[in-house]
């Protein structure tokens, strides 16, 4: 397996652990109001109409940030995106390093703005992607020409 592969395969894993970590958690840690959205439907996840006179309780509350930290949250697309570079890895496959660039910066912004969290362990998601795409083009720029010039 080379350098590149291993690079992204670990990259790929940590999101796939961030995201179904995250997942996992809140299931966990509210599982009564899941599944009371199995129970009451799956639009009570969350309201689009206010009770008690227009002011939102506490049930709804929760709901919504049941929701919006759950499914809502950038965890299932976090999972898609570690499966995807999973996948592209085993294929050989390269990743641009603009995706390992916006990773590490929504992480890096993620976990500035919500200490303590394990956002931070996605930077490193990202910086792996960032060194395979730099390890899979090094070579090309150091090939020479039959003419014996540098290749741009």
């Amino acid at each position: 397996m080379n350098v590149e592969r291993r690079l992204l395969r670990w990259a790929s894993g940590i999101m796939l652990v961030l995201g179904i970590g995250h997942l996992s958690l809140l299931a966990l840690v509210a599982w009564a109001d899941i599944t009371g959205w199995v129970d009451r439907g799956i639009w009570a996840a969350v309201p689009l109409v206010l009770t008690d006179g227009g002011v939102e309780t506490m049930e709804s509350l929760r709901n919504e940030v049941t929701f919006w930290g759950g499914p809502g949250s950038f965890a299932v697309p976090l999972i898609l995106l570690g499966c995807l570079i999973w996948h592209l890895a085993g294929r050989g496959v390269a990743v641009p390093a603009g995706i390992g660039w916006g990773l590490a910066a929504w992480c890096g912004l993620g976990g500035v703005l919500l200490v303590p969290s394990p956002f931070f362990a996605g930077i490193a998601s990202g910086a792996l992607i960032i060194v395979a795409a730099r390890n899979r083009s090094a070579p090309a720029r150091g090939r020479e020409t039959a003419t014996g010039q540098h290749a741009a």
